[in-house]
């Protein structure tokens, strides 16, 4: 058997060791201070904001008719009650005033009735993001499949209402949300980007927006594809300027593509295919391919049977 006073004493000693650590070199919660919002609580805050903007498509029950304002009455209440207390957080962390209040409830409070008054808004655009998936995806069997399989919807129904959030100047809370999202569809849409309607991203895996990104109507979007800043050895000094491109309406961009820099525009109509690197802006109804590209044709288990130079 082990002996319990040497694994205490190792207990302690690991402890001395962590807490050492803390003071060394800090990273913790507001220590004594104020408290950060919960990356815990604000999942579950976002997940029951999902499932006020899609009835029945997070909930293991079936929604009847009859119940479902009395569902959504109860639902409501308990994310305003919960979604204020972590805006007080975000508040008292990073005052939105100056200068800065002393009691932030009244304000959180207002801010949270503000943002719910929202969802309907919200859900009239997300409903023209499931219809763009739709008619743009062959394999969708139905608007319900969009809804309840996609990963897209999901991460854009969060990035939409950390939008809003992120508008009213609310630190943290929209990122968190954003990164819960992010965490687990792998798309990451940074809640400062402005996104406009029938937005579709196919498959997404990968699929990075920047925070000053602006995307325009009608834009669809494949799996890995970055709207990046061109560099950010500025660190801080570039913060709140334009990083990351603006895309037109009815633009399509192909998987893996990148396009970088605030100045860049691609024009509306436009197509940017796969794998395109690209720094600088193109006019309206471009097509924007990769050049030089060698095919070579070759058999398992034999020698090169032939190779083909081209342009795609």
């Amino acid at each position: 058997m082990r002996n319990t006073a040497s694994v205490q004493i190792t207990v302690t000693q690991l402890t001395d060791q962590l807490v050492a650590s803390y003071a060394r070199v800090g990273g913790i919660n507001h220590l004594d201070g104020k408290n950060l919002p919960s990356k815990r609580s604000t999942g579950l805050i976002t997940l029951d904001l999902l499932r006020l903007l899609f009835p029945g498509f997070f909930d293991d029950h079936l929604v009847h008719s009859s119940e479902i304002k009395l569902e959504t009455a109860v639902l409501m209440d308990s994310v305003l009650e919960s979604l204020e207390n972590e805006l007080y957080k975000s508040l008292e962390y990073r005052p939105t005033e100056s200068p800065p209040k002393r009691d932030w409830r009244p304000l959180a409070h207002e801010l949270t009735l503000e943002f719910l008054g929202q969802l309907p808004r919200i859900r009239d655009l997300l409903q023209t993001d499931t219809e763009a998936a739709f008619n743009g995806d062959p394999a969708a069997l139905s608007r319900e499949e969009i809804i309840v399989a996609y990963p897209f919807i999901e991460t854009i129904a969060v990035q939409r209402m950390a939008h809003e959030l992120y508008k009213r100047k609310v630190a943290l809370l929209p990122r968190i949300m954003t990164e819960w999202a992010h965490g687990r569809t792998g798309i990451d849409l940074h809640p400062g980007a402005v996104i406009g309607s029938h937005f579709f991203i196919d498959h997404g895996t990968g699929t990075v927006v920047g925070e000053t990104a602006t995307i325009g109507n009608h834009v669809k979007m494949y799996q890995g594809v970055g709207l990046v800043a061109r560099s950010l050895s500025g660190g801080q000094s570039l913060a709140g300027q334009k990083r990351h491109p603006t895309i037109e309406d009815h633009v399509t961009i192909y998987a893996n593509a990148t396009i970088v820099g605030g100045e860049t525009v691609i024009g509306a109509g436009s197509t940017i295919g796969a794998n395109v690197f690209l720094l600088k802006s193109v006019p309206p109804n471009s097509l924007v391919l990769q050049d030089d590209v060698k095919v070579k044709v070759i058999k398992k288990g034999e020698r090169e049977l032939e190779s083909i130079d081209f342009q795609i």
